[in-house]
């Protein structure tokens, strides 16, 4: 079961999301008499709450129950290899044929995990969370040194096995300006 659909009643945790369910609304103008207006959350806004609520969750499931106090890096992947049962990206193994190559011509029995893409912008909405929730940047657990080289591991390792290179993109560069006075003299075309 994915854990972003799990029906989720209980809302009681410790440190929790503010609610964005319902619509907020956001009075225009100082005068008691204008009209309100009703803005919803951005999808980000929504995705990062359930990412917030479905990590609360975990700690809350997890044996023994764990507050967002008291819950570390370790903690923190603990959870992303609890993710990766939901995984739906083919990661090849070393002994796989299809080992380094981006489209296999055949299915392998190579196991499905979660994409280095979507745990890095996980990891960074439940970063943003944490601290907007009350927690201090300096102890952010999703911003700790194992988690940052877990992320680097995955990034390397799923690169290597699909043949796939994760580099940053680079900036389109605007082509240099040409002498448009050069084009307006005879002979010069």
């Amino acid at each position: 079961m994915d854990p972003y659909t799990q029906n989720n009643n209980n809302h009681n945790h410790n440190m929790s999301y503010q609610d964005f369910s319902s619509l907020s609304t956001v009075a225009s103008g100082s005068s008691s008499n204008s009209p309100a207006v009703v803005t919803t959350p951005s999808r980000y806004e929504n995705q990062k709450r359930r990412d917030w609520n479905t990590f609360c969750q975990y700690l809350k499931n997890h044996h023994p129950p764990l507050f967002i106090q008291q819950c570390s890096g370790a903690h923190v992947l603990e959870f992303l290899c609890y993710l990766d049962q939901f995984g739906k990206t083919k990661v090849h193994t070393l002994i796989c044929p299809f080992y380094g190559h981006p489209n296999p011509p055949a299915p392998c029995p190579c196991p499905l995990r979660q994409a280095w893409g979507s745990l890095d912008a996980l990891i960074g909405r439940l970063r943003a969370a944490y601290e907007e929730n009350g927690g201090a940047p300096e102890v952010n657990p999703f911003g700790a040194r194992p988690v940052k080289l877990y992320l680097r591991e995955i990034r390397e390792l799923q690169s290597k096995a699909r043949g796939i290179s994760y580099e940053k993109k680079k900036r389109k560069r605007l082509a240099p300006q040409q002498d448009h006075d050069n084009k307006l003299l005879p002979g010069t075309d």
